[in-house]
C-alpha cells in the first residue's frame, strides 16, 4: 500500500518564490522576475500555463490558488502576498 505524504515548504521571502518560478516555467531567464514585475509582461495565463502555476504552488507550498487570484494580480509581489497568506491553512 503507498501512502501519499504531502510536504508544505513555508516560504521564507520574495527572492526563494521567485526562483522557484523561473525554474517552473523553462521559457523565463533566471533573473528576469523582479517582484515588482508586471506579471503580463512575462506570462500568457493561457489555460496550460495557469494549471501549471496552480499545480506549483500547490505542490510546493500546500497553498491552494485559483485562477481568479492569477487574473487579479498584477505583479510578482502580489501573487505571493496571496500564497503568503494562504500558507498554513487548510480548506
Amino acid at each position: 500500500m503507498y501512502f501519499c505524504r504531502k510536504y508544505n515548504k513555508l516560504m521564507v521571502n520574495i527572492d526563494e518564490f521567485i526562483v522557484k518560478v523561473e525554474e517552473e516555467f523553462e521559457d523565463l531567464q533566471n533573473g528576469a522576475l523582479k517582484s515588482n514585475s508586471i506579471i503580463k509582461e512575462h506570462f500568457n495565463w493561457d489555460s496550460i500555463n495557469a494549471l501549471i502555476f496552480i499545480a506549483h504552488i500547490n505542490v510546493e507550498y500546500g497553498v491552494v490558488i485559483n485562477a481568479e487570484d492569477l487574473v487579479n494580480s498584477i505583479t510578482i509581489q502580489d501573487l505571493f502576498d496571496i500564497v503568503k497568506s494562504r500558507e498554513g491553512v487548510t480548506k
